[in-house]
């Protein structure tokens, strides 16, 4: 018969041993070991968002270097864009070539993105972009949209630029302008005393070698000149973008010497109706200026001469601003004529007025 085993009562001590033995046999296991599932697809799923949220960050990062190169193509509706943030460098906008540059817009959409930056101080309600380069692509697609109404007209692909990391808005503009159709001479002469003006140089000459870095000493030499022809006498040119370069390096030399002010009288002294009216006005004062003996053994017609303020002869007076007055009389009375570049219709009701002051009986 076997013999029985006597069971005791457990202890205090045994009770608390036996159950630090239960808590050690059925914590977690170790990393290496095994795991249950419920820990496995725990550790799975916080593996995966965090994979998900460093993409998130590279993305974001790489879309903002992206932005910052100017490599991301935005659509940005027409009313968040300012066309006159800035003075532009061309001064003429060709008729035909606008209407032949809408035409293509219009048949085969837009196929260069314009460029444009970030206004410094936008209005809450306003614009927030300015055009850097693109201007006539942006006026086609704003008239294409103004004409038909569209919805694909309303917004306009653009690049986001920094101006001052490609030398200033000036310096980007000019160099889009002279890559893809050279400016004029006086155009080119115009934007630098405008930037200098805005304060965006210091004078012509830091500003002539900021904005044309690649041009040459004569070319940078000529553009002064004409910068110099548009400060004189911009103002006073009817076709300033027709000046050949002789003629403005001509009226630069004349203006070193100082006949800015026997210039000045003479373009006031006609308004010319076309520009080779005008350019033949110049090349009379040139020549004048430069009192160039006529060589009589070629013949020819004697040139011409420009009047000086004065009288002509006994019926004529010119006047220093240009504008001349003639004497003359027929079977109905006595005739006064005015002619010259500065008359308006309101300088001539003044000038009734003083007649009336000094025909009236005292």
């Amino acid at each position: 018969m076997a013999k029985r085993r006597r069971l005791e009562t457990p202890s205090t001590d045994d009770l608390s041993r036996i159950e630090e033995e239960f808590r050690r046999e059925t914590s977690p296991l170790k990393s290496g070991l095994g795991a249950p599932i419920a820990q496995v697809a725990a550790d799975s799923t916080d593996a995966m968002i965090a994979g998900a949220q460093a993409r998130d960050q590279s993305d974001a990062k790489a879309m903002r270097t992206a932005r910052e190169k100017g490599l991301v193509i935005l659509e940005i509706p027409l009313d968040q864009i300012q066309l006159d943030a800035m003075i532009r460098d061309r001064t003429v906008l060709v008729a035909e070539e606008m209407a032949e540059l809408q035409d293509s817009i219009a048949l085969n959409g837009l196929r260069l993105p314009i460029e444009v930056f970030a206004l410094p101080d936008p209005a809450p309600d306003g614009p927030r972009y300015g055009v850097l380069s693109g201007y006539r692509r942006m006026k086609a697609v704003q008239h294409l949209f103004d004409l038909t109404g569209q919805e694909k007209y309303a917004t306009i692909r653009a690049i986001l630029r920094d101006p001052d990391k490609m030398g200033g808005a000036f310096a980007a503009m000019i160099e889009e302008n002279e890559i893809r159709a050279s400016l004029s001479h006086f155009e080119r002469g115009r934007i630098v005393v405008i930037a200098v003006k805005q304060g965006s140089f210091i004078n012509v000459e830091e500003a002539v070698n900021a904005l044309f870095p690649s041009a040459s000493k004569a070319k940078r030499s000529k553009i002064r000149s004409f910068a110099l022809v548009f400060e004189e006498l911009g103002d006073m040119l009817t076709f300033p973008e027709t000046l050949k370069e002789k003629e403005g390096l001509r009226l630069a030399q004349a203006l070193r010497q100082g006949g800015e002010a026997r210039l000045r009288e003479v373009l006031a002294s006609e308004k010319p109706a076309t520009a080779a009216q005008e350019s033949e006005l110049l090349g009379l004062a040139l020549d004048e200026f430069e009192a160039k003996p006529r060589d009589l053994s070629r013949g020819g017609r004697p040139a011409k001469r420009l009047p000086r303020a004065g009288w002509q002869d006994s019926h004529t007076l010119t006047l220093s601003s240009g504008i001349t007055l003639q004497r003359d009389e027929d079977s109905q009375g006595y005739l006064i004529r005015l002619t010259g570049k500065g008359l308006t219709s309101d300088l001539i009701d003044s000038v009734m007025v003083e007649l009336q002051n000094l025909l009236e009986k005292p």
